[in-house]
């Protein structure tokens, strides 16, 4: 008799379903608390801004400290991408995620084109 997790993936499944537990009830209970909560309010802007600080303080960690591949990418390339990360970010309407996702894009875009010239 076999059981679900000697098939291989029935580790992967139990992992999900003990994340899942973990995570999702808290996800509803800040959906139901924060629903009536207005955009505009203190409470929200203060979370918000805390939010960005992080973003910003782990995006500056990365620059000037990268570890693993990161580090094999030139400070150069580094910067040109928060630049043009910082830029987006202004030219969306203040949007964090479009600023990641730019700066991200571009950091990506610049190594693929080094990688084609090659070395």
């Amino acid at each position: 008799m076999t059981t679900g997790f000697s098939d291989g993936y029935g580790g992967y499944l139990a992992l999900l379903a003990i994340c899942a537990l973990a995570h999702e009830p808290w996800r509803w209970l800040g959906f139901v608390l924060g629903r009536k909560l207005s955009v505009d309010s203190p409470v929200f802007l203060c979370v918000r801004a805390v939010a960005t600080a992080l973003v910003a303080g782990l995006v500056m960690k990365l620059i000037v400290f990268p570890a693993g591949t990161l580090a094999s990418v030139p400070g150069a390339v580094r910067l040109v991408s928060l630049v043009g990360g910082l830029a987006l970010y202004h030219l969306s309407g203040d949007r964090l995620a479009a600023g990641v996702a730019g700066g991200s894009a571009l950091l990506a875009a610049i190594e693929f084109g080094r990688s084609a010239i090659g070395p």
